[in-house]
Parts: C-alpha cells; structure tokens; sequence
C-alpha cells in the first residue's frame, strides 16, 4: 500500500515517486518468486508418497524479510514451500532455495556498487548510512559496522585479485594507463596504474591495478614484472599514452609485444604546444591521420601535417613524427579492431565518474583503502564491458594470422 500523499508531493518514507518506484519493485519481486515457486511445484508434481499425496506442495508464507534494492528497501513474503522428498545418498531432506532470493540474500549486487562511491566521495563509515538512508530509502542492514566489514572485504578481495594466477588468461591486446581518481594515495604524484586486456575470446578484463608513478619506469616494470611471474605472456599490442616508464618497461619485460600509441593522448598533447587560433585545424589534420583507410593515405596525412605547422611549430610536428611508427601500429592488425586499438578510452571512459566525482578528504580512509574501492568500482564496472567487434579474429591474431591495412592476408598453417 502506497503512503498518504502530502501537499508537497512527499509521504513519510520520502518523495511519492521514490516510493512508487519502491512500490514497483516490491510487486515485481514478489511475482517473480511467486512464478519461481508455481515451477518448482509443477516440476515435481509427480513426486508422490506410498498414499499418493504430493511430496512437494506449498505452505504458507516465510515472515517478509527487508531487502535492500537500487530501488529501497522492500519487504516481500516469499511463498514457502514444503518438499518432503529425501535425498537418497545422503539421507537428507531436500529443500528448496530461491534463486531469486536466497534466505541469506539481504541486498542486492547493485547497492555494492553504490558503497564504494559514497566512500570515494568522501563519506566515513558513520556518515555513509544517513547518506544510504536518503538514496535508498532506508539503510536497513546496512549499519556503519556492516560498512566497515564490507570495505575490509573489498581490500582482501583486491589483494586476491592482485595475486591471482594469469597463466590461463590469455591476454592478446593490453591497454596501460595512470589514471588519478583523486583519492588519497601513498605518494604526493602517485596515480593508479591499470592494465586491461582482451582475451583470446574478444572479452575484456581488467588485468591489473596498483598505485605507482605514471612516469616511472620502475612503477610500471615493478607491475608488469608481477604480472609475468603469476603467468601473463607477451600480448600481441599495447595500447598506451606517452608515458615513457611504460614503454620502456615493456621493452625490459614483454619485449615481444608491438607499441600502439593512444590518439586521444597524442592530439591532447600535440594541441597543448600549439596557439589556440591553430588548434581547431590541427585537430582536424589529427583526425586526417588516424582515420586514414589505410596505411599509405595515413602517412601521406602525416606530410601534409607536417607541411602545414613545421614551420612555425616544428614542437608539435615533431610529436608527431617522432612516433609515427607507433601511432600507426593499429593498420597491422584487423580493420574491425581498429576502433578499440587507437586509444585507451576503454580504461578512461571505465574511471571518468570515478576521476570526475570523486574528491581526496578523509572518507577514503588509508592509501590501499582507497585503492581498494576503485579496484571494486572497476570490478563493478567489468560486468558491463563488451567484448571487442569481430571477436572471433582475436584468436587469428594470437595465432599469427598477418593483417595488411585491416585485411587478412595470411593465415598461420595450424588455421589454413
């Protein structure tokens, strides 16, 4: 039932569409347990006693638990389900258990995405449950002592995740980047250093997250060093910005692997040594370049650049044609790839909430507590990755497969 509307459009639970929303979700839940319950009993209706009665029937209701949803807090009472039925080899009765809701199931997977921001906003234990209460409507289960123990599972879990082994993932392309999300980290520069990769299936993962300094050549080999011994072989290409600890760490650690500069970095940073008056042309010329139909046209665009602002920006050029060779990796590999290879925004576009909302106060608690929620940030986030367009040329790549401006044009023998 729906709370008496006051004039302002509120009830005492909060605003009427929060509660009809809430509403909603209650009628929902329920139904769908409901529809989980009817199949259940209608599987097993054959299941009978020596007196011909059912052994799996329905049996009231369980007393309605409060489970906290993106929506709110909901109460639903669940039918309950009375299964006589013995488990042969054990002795033990059968019982059923909701998918849907399972008796320990107090929160749904969505409120765990949400904690871990309201901690890189800056909110402690104490004040993230008054901040619950208003987003959720209530903070049922969910008190400053449960907070705590959450945040210190979230540490353990990316300790885990940072000693896992990566011998059984493949990773053929490799993005690298320094990002800062603005939380307080162990060293005045320090940012969080990301690996994310693409698995022989065409999925991303995220590989590796760590602090370090995006300019060091030790912060990045000490990770990539980590990342080999636990398993991780050469990827085929990696895709970074300028930084120059990175590449010259791959260079000492995955030696095999091909250099593929980031555009995005690249024009930002060609057009910060350029007037403003020139940028917008610049640009454009930039954009000539990577999005040239093949290898050829795309050097030819590097001359007319080069042709245009040489003379008066010969700083800018040079940024350019120092790393042509690199800018241009990607028309090696397969043309439906290209758009996931020129740049690094998988990994900006996963931390740009985090880098643009979050602010460094006391709430993050200590360096590898801060660390750890944007490592559950990231992990909340994986879920909703998209596998790479054309997947299945992954493998071809790894295999061997040798592309010219995006075309197959020689497949390994093991494929032929």
């Amino acid at each position: 039932m729906l709370s008496v509307v006051n004039a302002d459009g509120s009830t005492e639970s909060g605003s009427l569409i929060d509660e009809i929303v809430r509403e909603g979700a209650r009628r929902m839940l329920a139904a769908a347990l409901e529809a989980e319950v009817n199949q259940y009993i209608a599987e097993l209706a054959a299941e009978r006693d020596g007196s011909g009665r059912r052994l799996v029937v329905r049996n009231g209701r369980h007393r309605p638990p409060a489970v906290t949803t993106a929506a709110g807090a909901i109460e639903v009472a669940a039918p309950r389900v009375n299964d006589r039925r013995v488990d042969a080899a054990t002795g033990e009765r059968k019982r059923f258990s909701s998918k849907i809701l399972p008796p320990w199931c107090r929160k749904s997977p969505k409120v765990s995405e949400v904690l871990p921001l309201l901690y890189l906003h800056g909110l402690s234990s104490g004040d993230s449950v008054p901040a619950l209460e208003q987003f959720l409507g209530s903070a049922a289960g969910l008190s400053a002592p449960t907070v705590t123990r959450l945040t210190k599972q979230w540490s353990d879990d990316h300790a885990a995740f940072q000693q896992r082994d990566l011998s059984g993932s493949d990773y053929v392309y490799v993005w690298a980047d320094g990002v800062h999300p603005k939380v307080r980290l162990g060293q005045a520069h320090s940012c969080v250093l990301v690996l994310m990769g693409v698995r022989i299936d065409g999925t991303k993962e995220l590989i590796a997250l760590a602090e370090g300094l995006r300019e060091s050549t030790e912060s990045w080999a000490d990770l990539l060093r980590d990342c080999r011994r636990r398993g991780m072989r050469d990827p085929e290409l990696v895709v970074g910005d300028g930084a120059m600890g990175l590449w010259r760490a791959l260079v000492e650690v995955f030696p095999a692997a091909r250099h593929q500069r980031c555009w995005v970095h690249k024009i930002r940073n060609v057009v910060n040594a350029l007037p403003k008056s020139a940028q917008p042309g610049a640009k454009k010329a930039l954009q000539e370049i990577y999005n040239a139909e093949d290898r050829e046209h795309a050097e030819k665009a590097v001359k007319v650049f080069a042709k245009t602002y040489e003379a008066k920006w010969p700083k800018a050029v040079a940024k350019v044609i120092d790393d042509a060779e690199e800018l241009l990796a990607f028309y090696d590999f397969p043309a439906e790839h290209w758009i996931h290879l020129r740049t690094t925004n998988p990994i900006e576009s996963t931390f740009s909430t985090v880098k643009l909302r979050t602010k460094v106060t006391r709430g993050a608690g200590s360096p590898a507590a801060a660390l750890a929620m944007v490592f559950k940030l990231a992990e909340s986030a994986q879920s909703r990755w998209r596998a790479v367009t054309a997947p299945h040329l992954v493998a071809l790549v790894r295999a061997g497969a040798r592309f010219e401006n995006g075309r197959l044009v020689e497949r390994p023998e093991a494929a032929a």
